[in-house]
């Protein structure tokens, strides 16, 4: 089984903020899949299981608040004995330009508090993770800027960077990592999506 998890904050607050567009890719995978997500007891996430091709996957959204995800991400790969190379986290990044989506097998934090908890709960910076450009502000002070709500122009643009993700998603659970990251780490797939 392979546990694809998405970043963000739970409750109404933080809906359609910047930091939570790992979560809005898991809601729509899970809408895709036809994987119905609910509360799962022990856990403190919403998670659902299903397939993706022929690959077994359990998506998982944790209700820890971003600093926290590794709590649920180590209760989930405990219970369920997944591996660590089986894992993919999908989360926002200030280091890439909006849209453009990133995929690699492992890396640092690079400050993103919902990762740096998953590598301290875990012990190792060694799982997939599927990054999701934000963009860097100019003006603003990062923290308010990552929960902030995208602006009226990228909006726009969101449907088809998600679409892009999920489908990311479905080829990382049935192809593996290397496919993955051949197929979506060109920086054209960001002209695709904000057109």
């Amino acid at each position: 089984m392979k546990l694809i998890i998405g970043l963000g904050n739970p409750g109404l607050g933080y809906f359609g903020s910047r930091h939570n567009i790992g979560f809005e890719v898991v809601k729509s995978l899970a809408k895709s899949a036809k994987i119905k997500l609910k509360k799962e007891k022990g856990v403190r996430a919403l998670t659902g299981r299903g397939s993706l091709g022929s690959s077994e996957v359990l998506l998982a959204l944790p209700l820890t608040f971003m600093n926290l995800s590794g709590e649920a991400a180590k209760i989930l790969l405990d219970k369920y004995s997944i591996e660590l190379i089986d894992l993919l986290a999908i989360f926002d990044d200030l280091g890439l330009e909006f849209g453009r989506i990133k995929v690699s097998a492992t890396g640092s934090s690079a400050g993103h508090k919902g990762v740096e908890s998953i590598i301290n709960h875990l012990g190792a910076k060694g799982f997939n993770r599927l990054r999701i450009g934000i963009g860097r502000p100019q003006d603003k002070e990062l923290s308010r800027f990552v929960l902030s709500k995208f602006n009226r122009e990228e909006k726009l643009s969101i449907p088809k960077i998600k679409d892009i993700a999920v489908t990311c998603c479905k080829k990382w659970a049935e192809e593996g990592i290397s496919a993955a990251m051949n197929n979506f780490n060109r920086k054209e797939k960001i002209k695709e999506c904000c057109r």
